[in-house]
């Protein structure tokens, strides 16, 4: 099975969704299911995790029942308060639905500190109980905050959304690689093959672009903690989906059957429990 670990989905309005600007036009309107239906079996797509994108539990509800009435979406990574003093209750009701894998919160939008604050850890250590994952979503220049951060939790599985965001743009490589390697040392941590589109120019890269990046995550990591996604529709701003599935596939080309099939669907099954 080919299984996409990143894409959202959102009835856009620009209250809830206020972090798509001006500059992100073709975002500003509904990407749902049906939306992804043509390329999902365009790609051979068989399922896909549906993301958070804006934090209210309203949106890890809406994500719920599309799960629900969609069969490709196999697992929602939602938002709820981590740092909120009624944690166990709300985690507590949101476990009546088997869709929920996992939680994220959009780190990458915090103070550098956000990941030490403690009632933030008491939140993450309350997610151990129901088996849920975490997504981690920060820049770069958050990696040794994240560093220290998963550190604090080693039976916690995590996953590095993005590569945590190079900066392809400027071809900055060193101090990313650095704390990729680092972050690569905790076995429970793994990271997803997603994002890296939209950390270049847009629509002037060239895959040569992001192999010095791809061999550093491959290395560090290697097949068995990677997981293929898209960040399907936000990657449009910078290409089509077929240009990424493709650019990971020509780069895989002379890995194994198994290693291809471990990156594009069987780690994401495994991480997410789907």
């Amino acid at each position: 099975m080919v299984i996409d670990s990143h894409v959202h989905f959102w009835k856009y309005d620009k209250k809830t969704y206020d972090w798509i600007d001006n500059s992100m036009k073709t975002l500003q309107q509904d990407y749902l299911p049906e939306h992804l239906a043509l390329v999902s079996k365009r790609n051979n797509v068989d399922g896909v995790v549906a993301v958070q994108a804006t934090q209210t539990e309203m949106e890890t509800h809406f994500l719920v029942e599309l799960a629900k009435t969609h069969s490709i979406i196999k697992g929602v990574v939602g938002w709820i308060d981590l740092q909120a003093d009624n944690i166990a209750e709300r985690l507590q009701y949101f476990s009546q639905y088997p869709f929920i894998k996992g939680y994220r919160h959009v780190v990458q939008g915090e103070p550098l500190d956000f990941l030490a604050r403690p009632n933030f850890r008491r939140g993450v250590a309350a997610l151990k109980a129901y088996n849920y994952t975490y997504d981690i979503l920060i820049f770069h220049n958050q990696l040794q905050p994240a560093i220290d951060f998963v550190q604090a939790f080693p039976d916690q599985p995590f996953v590095v959304d993005h590569c945590a965001k190079p900066d392809i743009r400027h071809k900055q490589i060193d101090d990313w690689r650095a704390g990729m390697q680092e972050i690569a040392k905790f076995p429970n941590v793994c990271c997803k093959l997603s994002g890296l589109f939209t950390e270049t120019n847009w629509k002037e890269w060239s895959a040569a672009d992001f192999f010095p990046y791809l061999d550093v995550v491959f290395e560090a990591f290697g097949t068995d903690r990677l997981l293929f996604g898209s960040d399907w529709p936000v990657m449009l701003l910078s290409g089509i989906y077929v240009q990424w599935k493709s650019l990971l596939e020509k780069y895989m080309e002379s890995f194994s059957a198994e290693d291809r099939e471990k990156v594009f669907g069987s780690n994401a099954i495994q991480f997410y429990n789907l």
